[in-house]
């Protein structure tokens, strides 16, 4: 009579190899989840590229975030992942990861920004 089962050895390699998939399968996760929070950034300092324009052709000057009218956070809330300034002398503003609050990012915290001239920077991350 033959025994249709797996062995102690069959059983101990499939959880491992499970294992390892699972690893790189929440690496990648976590990337993914963090570039779509970096895409609040893109999206707001465009916001905020467009506003500083049009405060410097109707006023002369650039303004600062809380002058320009837009939903933008100038310290880290619990609706945004990022916090955000303009610098008044030329217009550029940055987007800075926010590390408090349950909003810690995967990686190192990082920050994005965006001239008049629509010229990206910043450093390192997404």
């Amino acid at each position: 009579m033959m025994n249709r089962g797996f062995t102690l050895i069959e059983l101990i390699v499939v959880i491992i190899i499970v294992g390892i998939l699972a690893s790189v399968g929440m690496t990648q996760y976590t990337k993914v989840v963090e570039k779509g929070r970096a895409a609040e950034a893109r999206l707001v300092l465009g916001s905020l590229r467009s506003a500083e324009i049009a405060n410097f052709f109707e006023n002369g000057a650039y303004a600062a975030v809380a002058n320009l009218g837009v939903s933008a956070p100038t310290a880290c809330a619990t609706t945004h992942y990022f916090s955000y300034v303009c610098d008044t002398g030329t217009g550029t503003c940055t987007a800075n990861r926010c590390a408090s609050g349950g909003k810690t990012p995967n990686t190192a915290t990082y920050n994005k920004t965006l001239s008049v001239a629509g010229v990206w920077g910043g450093s390192t991350g997404y």
